[in-house]
């Protein structure tokens, strides 16, 4: 991970800009630099993966131009050998130096034909104008706003803006910004005609994209490591790498100290592929001391992000401290392809590729969002395999009747992918989905309410939440994570579109709470 900012018009010195930018530099520990650029200026945290060397720092020049990047291009050796044949030169080994030449021959078209995750500024010299642009998915972050000038900043996230910019708002994924507006250069989740592939044809293309997107994102001069829940996503991406690298990988689980599902099942999933693995526990304690830390690096008020975020965060902050790992392969994105319990509910397959469409647009607000904070504010760089451009664009292309759980399974397409790979063991493979925030142990969410339901009398509770007109608290929970979140953002709520919970409009879904355990369709899945 890396930090960047982009002023359009510079107004504040060194050390005033300090104060914002600085409040990310987790992301980026081992350099910093901030440039001018024209009237504006460019500024860059840096975390060495690629291309370790001082060479490698940015912001890059060609000529007049300039850029900074959050981000990882996948495949870019061979990119970089056609702009040296080109008469390119390049200093460093990263990636990201490719990006002004690609621009230079590509113009604006560049943004499509990248298979990456990317947050970029670039100060075109010649234009005397600035260019920002996001990846599809959304997976590196990017926001913007307006200074009391009017002039626009961009960053890596949005606590850089807070005092900064009056209305802070997240950068489109799959957009750029040029000439003083927005353009969206891809939609990947849009299908004008689904594959005719039958499911036999489905499940090898699956297996093949999958091992691919894996395969791509093992390249790193940083030690690697690999997120284990003992689910079956993270499970397929660690048995992946390790059959790839011909090694041992080492992996990392967390759950409770009284009632941890997911470190039975991690241990399982690590011990058949012969992982070096390590378990964090957490305790209650440690939970709510946490609480409020992870509300504020998250910049959310959603009580599902919140949740999932905690283990997530205390098991990174555990690898930080411990390890030399940079780098954390994970497996978020599956459940919105393939579907999660709720999508069980679906009333058709039109429903289903309607709400699949939906969850991996807004994903950038959520699970990405949570994936991406947790591991970078301890200074580790995220990389999710199911994100990868060319397998999200085949799945959301599989027609929905083929997705639907009509197999008494969940995921099916995806486990029947791999069954007769034996990367992982039945009891992993045909394991039923569960919930992340309950699999760290039930007693985490419980622990939450119940200390939520201590801070508010039922009075208080319904004063305080007619506070808020947008996306009101209906439960002393959210109301809790709502005050926190407004303590560390002022005003911001609108940079979530609403809470994450299962789709209200299906029989079975209207719920009050976000986790899965409330559905009647959970069974066994969390034991």
């Amino acid at each position: 991970m890396c930090s960047i900012m982009g002023f359009s018009k510079r107004t504040l010195s060194d050390e005033e800009l300090g104060v914002y930018f600085d409040r990310t530099l987790s992301r980026g520990p081992d350099m910093s630099r901030i440039e001018p650029a024209g009237d504006g200026c460019l500024c860059f945290h840096r975390l060495a993966i690629m291309g370790l060397h001082e060479e490698g720092m940015q912001p890059f020049h060609l000529g007049k131009d300039m850029c900074v990047c959050n981000g990882e291009l996948y495949l870019f050796r061979p990119l970089k050998k056609e702009l040296e044949d080109q008469g390119y030169t390049f200093v460093s080994g990263s990636d990201c130096e490719i990006i002004l030449p690609l621009y230079r021959e590509h113009g604006l078209k560049m943004f499509r034909e990248l298979d990456a995750e990317f947050a970029m500024v670039i100060y075109d010299g010649e234009k005397d104008s600035f260019i920002a642009a996001r990846d599809p998915i959304g997976i590196r972050p990017l926001f913007y706003g307006y200074d009391e000038g009017g002039n626009i900043v961009f960053a890596s996230e949005a606590k850089n803006l807070v005092g900064l910019c009056k209305e802070i708002a997240p950068f489109p994924p799959g957009y750029y910004y040029a000439d003083g507006k927005f353009t969206r250069y891809a939609d990947v989740t849009a299908v004008e005609k689904y594959s005719e592939d039958d499911l036999e044809t489905v499940c090898a293309n699956i297996r093949e994209k999958l091992i691919l997107g894996v395969d791509k994102r093992l390249d790193a001069d940083a030690p690697l490591g690999f997120l284990l829940s003992g689910g079956l996503d993270s499970s397929l991406v660690c048995a992946i790498s390790a059959r790839i690298l011909g090694r041992h990988v080492r992996t990392f689980a967390i759950g409770m100290d009284t009632d941890p599902i997911d470190l039975r099942y991690a241990r399982i999933a690590a011990d058949y592929i012969g992982a070096e693995h390590t378990e964090v526990t957490m305790t209650r304690e440690e939970v709510l001391a946490s609480l409020e830390d992870v509300i504020a690096l998250l910049g959310t008020w959603d009580i599902t992000t919140i949740r999932a975020s905690i283990g997530m965060y205390l098991c990174c902050k555990a690898i930080h401290e411990r390890t030399d790992i940079r780098v954390l392969l994970t497996g978020e994105i599956s459940d919105e392809l393939f579907g999660y319990k709720y999508t069980d509910f679906a009333p058709g397959p039109e429903e289903f590729q309607a709400e699949s469409k939906k969850r991996i647009d807004e994903l950038y607000m959520y699970d990405v969002l949570r994936a991406d904070r947790c591991i970078s504010v301890n200074s580790l760089e995220a990389r999710v395999p199911f994100g990868d451009l060319d397998f999200v664009r085949y799945v959301m292309s599989v027609d929905p009747r083929l997705k639907m759980n009509t197999y008494n399974m969940g995921k099916y397409l995806l486990r029947k992918a791999f069954e007769k790979d034996k990367l992982l063991p039945d009891e992993i493979l045909w394991r039923q989905k569960a919930a992340f925030s309950d699999a760290v142990g039930h007693s985490m969410v419980d622990d939450l309410k119940e200390y939520a339901e201590a801070k508010y009398t039922d009075a208080e509770f319904e004063e305080k939440r007619r506070q808020y007109d947008y996306c009101p608290p209906f439960t002393k929970e959210s109301l809790l994570y709502r005050e926190i979140f407004e303590k560390h953002y002022p005003g911001q709520a609108r940079m979530i579109a609403d809470y994450w919970m299962p789709n209200k409009t299906w029989p079975g879904c209207d719920v009050d709470d976000p986790s899965a355990r409330v559905l009647s369709n959970y069974g066994a899945s969390g034991e």
